[in-house]
């Protein structure tokens, strides 16, 4: 499933309810390292940070960002790299945005909805890529699927009817406290505006009522208690219309045994062999398939056409494979699309997607051992689940150590977990997954400002953020030091972050502090500025890896 905003409310609700180069780049450039005292931003947050933290650097800006613009500014400056593609294997991207337009990948020899397969590569009009969801969009959880197909073997069907069981009951439970929360706000709100003897009413209104009715006091001082958590009682009722919808859509979706979200494509998704299907047009269904286009934008939206954001990376061409639906996404599309991706030139894959079921994992695994047999780097979201992906009873696919012993079997995946912009013991994304073994690095994922359908922007949280942010950075690094290999990017990317000395909260530990090393490989947030110099120094064969 992909990790977009809306997703997150799941693991978010719980906390609501309980509340209430080449030469363009200098080796003789001084990498970055964190401070060993605690930085403390000063000041208020300005719009300007608020919207570009993922590019803004620890050292000058006290925000831990990736050190994108210093590393323009500084080492890149108007010096020109090599193209690179990376495919964003995702939920569709509006093709037609005024900030991704641009930059999307152009298919040399397809000629644009002709019905033919001119350039001969089996795909019929992919011009900026492949949709092998077709007309679909709505689908099952795949332990769902599991059981309502009769997927797999005695075992299987019952870990899935158990996750599915306890998923069914969470969402039932948060649904009822969900209804039950909106309609105390609505009564609280009348009888404030009752009281107060007007329609409109600000907080200090509230701060200033006083009543010796015991009934009149409980709901004042819930009033308060919600008015303090949100700012306004229209923001926390968006929250809880937007978590009903949430509930509402797994419901009728992703936990429908009946439903069958497929249909619309004609093929049998658990048959590999069962191809031609979809087709070649990859742009979104409809506005609310948002997903693909936000994280398309964190790579690469044009930084040169002073409109919308800025990407990433210059000098990429960002083709669009459209594989992951709302709900899970079938392991023969994920298989099928990084081959693709591969085949039609692609140097990264961009996979902000990730589930707990894969009745045909090694379609995938076999997908990825091809993409390093091909020299292309898979830069994957670590998943926002807030659990420990060391422990072998959390399942994550796909993964690059297929019994999450930690022994990797390909060198061309690395893995991503988010953190926030306060620099501090509560820097990582309560939401993110993480792992000592299992993630590899750490980069922005909460509150990312970038790219929406219909030429729109807003923010979103999570996973899915903080890989194409690195996905960002790999391109820059390939941009200019073209002849690394897709093992050497990932380690100059682990090797090169910055090495945080702060003991970490986490969400689902609140008891200890834990090193970052503790829970990720590298131990390090990603810092493109130290990336780029490190890269230029292995390039030249200054620095072995």
């Amino acid at each position: 499933m992909f990790t977009q905003k809306k997703s997150l409310v799941g693991a978010m609700l719980p906390i609501l309810l309980i509340s209430l180069s080449c030469s363009s780049i200098s080796h003789t450039s001084k990498t970055l390292k964190a401070p060993n005292e605690l930085l403390v931003k000063k000041g208020e947050i300005t719009d300007y940070e608020r919207f570009n933290w993922q590019h803004l650097d620890l050292l000058k800006d006290t925000i831990p960002g990736m050190s994108v613009e210093r590393a323009y500014n500084e080492l890149i400056r108007k010096k020109k790299g090599k193209p690179v593609t990376v495919a964003v294997l995702d939920a569709g991207i509006d093709l037609e945005h005024e900030d991704l337009a641009p930059v999307l990948w152009v298919n040399p020899k397809e000629i644009a909805a002709n019905g033919k397969d001119d350039d001969g590569n089996g795909f019929v009009d992919d011009v900026h890529g492949y949709n092998f969801l077709g007309d679909s969009y709505h689908e099952r959880l795949e332990y769902t699927r599991i059981l309502s197909l009769g997927l797999g073997d005695e075992y299987l069907q019952v870990m899935a009817r158990i996750k599915f069981e306890e998923d069914a009951q969470e969402s039932l439970t948060y649904l009822a406290q969900i209804q039950e929360l909106k309609s105390t706000i609505s009564m609280a709100d009348l009888t404030a505006k009752h009281l107060l003897g007007k329609q409109a009413y600000e907080a200090e209104d509230i701060y200033k009522l006083k009543s010796d009715d015991e009934d009149i006091q409980e709901i004042l001082g819930f009033l308060r208690s919600v008015l303090s958590m949100s700012g306004s009682l229209e923001a926390i009722m968006e929250d809880l219309e937007e978590a009903e919808k949430h509930y509402g859509t797994k419901a009728k979706y992703h936990l429908n045994l009946e439903f069958d979200g497929r249909k619309p494509v004609g093929d049998n998704p658990y048959d590999l062999k069962d191809f031609p299907y979809g087709n070649g047009n990859p742009n979104i269904m409809d506005v609310e398939e948002s997903h693909g286009t936000h994280v398309a934008g964190i790579i690469a939206a044009d930084r040169n056409n002073e409109i919308g954001i800025r990407g990433v990376a210059n000098n990429v061409s960002i083709m669009s494979i459209r594989a992951v639906p709302d709900g899970d996404e079938y392991d023969k599309d994920i298989a099928l699309g990084i081959r693709y991706a591969v085949d039609n030139g692609a140097k990264i894959i961009n996979a902000s997607f990730g589930k707990s079921f894969s009745p045909n994992a090694e379609w995938v695994y076999e997908a990825l051992e091809y993409a390093a047999s091909k020299n292309v780097l898979i830069v994957h979201a670590a998943g926002n689940d807030g659990m420990d992906l060391d422990n072998p009873e959390n399942h994550n696919f796909p993964n690059d150590h297929k019994f999450q012993n930690g022994r990797e079997f390909v060198d061309n995946v690395i893995t991503v977990g988010a953190i926030s912009m306060e620099y501090g013991p509560d820097m990582v994304a309560s939401f993110s997954n993480f792992g000592a073994k299992n993630v590899d690095v750490f980069a922005p994922g909460v509150g990312i400002f970038s790219t929406m359908p219909e030429s729109d922007y807003d923010f979103q949280s999570g996973t899915s953020m903080a890989a194409p942010a690195v996905a960002g950075v790999a391109a820059l690094i390939w941009s200019y030091n073209p002849n690394l290999t897709a093992a050497q990017v990932k380690k100059i990317i682990m090797e090169s972050g910055l090495d945080i000395p702060v003991r970490l909260r986490l969400m689902n530990n609140p008891s200890r502090t834990f090193a970052l090393g503790e829970i990720s490989k590298s131990g390090k947030i990603v810092n493109a500025y130290n990336a780029l110099i490190l890269a230029r120094q292995v390039a030249k064969g200054k620095i072995k890896l």
